[in-house]
């Protein structure tokens, strides 16, 4: 797979284009994360897909700024959408970056093919965060972004972050992270703009961003996936229902015993929803043979 990086201006957006045949796929990462989040499905959606991904705001090689709010986030993707890509595509966002391709969808409907939400946050990470396992987990990661090291040192920080559990105790990242997931972190982190974390800290994430309006907005088929929230999931049943009744066209898809991070912790299940879902919808020709079991 060849690959190419590019910067895109206001913000500078770091990007990196597979240059496959095929419709157009964006991937959008979480917060605190990067576009090389992605690589556990690249090689397999490569070969159907011209997969394009970007380091958001703040994140990886991308420009700092001094707005890391969704509907920040929002605007950058839309005028990458409008002005540089190729279009109609299907765009593919984890956490952040699902509502990020939501809010595309809404404002650019005849450039968006499709989408799939996976695991959106929404109002989890809005102004329901104080005092949840997230936001103690956010303000120990901004912590130590801001103090800095190397990758090993970083992931030393991030294994020993207290979280409130449900029984009134605490439990460390480390005991609900292997050492390749938190040293993954770890290098994500050392990538990243601190700030990212403090509107997402205050619960200030979702100002100018509504939910319930942006939802409503989307007419392209969407492809919902939902982690467990009994594991470590950020979307809610409540938020999840309210997104499908919301959405004129609507997959849903639960992932039970399985959190947040669901293209890195279960991928092949992950392609066989994501191709059963943009065949059905014919977003793209059915594969004569899968590259997954």
């Amino acid at each position: 797979m060849k690959l190419t990086t590019q910067q895109s201006p206001s913000p500078r957006l770091a990007r990196s284009i597979d240059h496959g045949t095929g419709p157009t796929l964006l991937l959008l990462h979480g917060v605190t994360r990067c576009g090389e989040d992605w690589q556990p499905l690249i090689s397999a959606l490569a070969t159907r897909w011209r997969t394009i991904t970007i380091d958001q705001r703040g994140h990886g090689l991308s420009s700092r700024e001094s707005g890391y709010l969704v509907a920040d986030y929002v605007a950058d993707v839309v005028r990458l959408v409008r002005d540089e890509l190729e279009s109609p595509l299907v765009i593919f966002g984890h956490s952040l970056g699902a509502m990020v391709a939501a809010g595309v969808a809404a404002q650019l409907p005849k450039r968006v093919r499709g989408i799939v939400l996976e695991d959106p946050p929404f109002h989890t990470m809005g102004n329901r965060i104080a005092g949840t396992a997230w936001h103690a987990q956010f303000i120990g990661m901004r912590a130590a972004a801001q103090r800095g090291g190397d990758i090993n040192e970083i992931a030393d920080a991030l294994e020993g972050i207290l979280l409130p559990s449900g029984d009134g105790g605490f439990k460390r990242l480390g005991e609900m992270r292997d050492r390749a997931s938190l040293q993954w972190n770890a290098q994500c982190l050392s990538q990243l703009d601190p700030e990212v974390l403090t509107p997402v800290i205050e619960g200030r994430w979702l100002d100018g961003f509504d939910v319930h309006a942006e939802l409503s907005r989307i007419d392209c088929p969407t492809l919902l996936l939902q982690a467990d929230p009994k594991t470590g999931g950020a979307l809610t049943d409540g938020d999840a229902e309210a997104a499908c009744a919301a959405i004129a066209s609507c997959w849903h898809v639960r992932f039970a015993g399985c959190g947040h991070q669901l293209h890195r912790d279960r991928p092949q299940e992950v392609l066989r929803k994501f191709d059963d879902f943009v065949t059905s919808m014919h977003l793209v020709e059915k594969s004569p043979k899968a590259n997954h079991p």
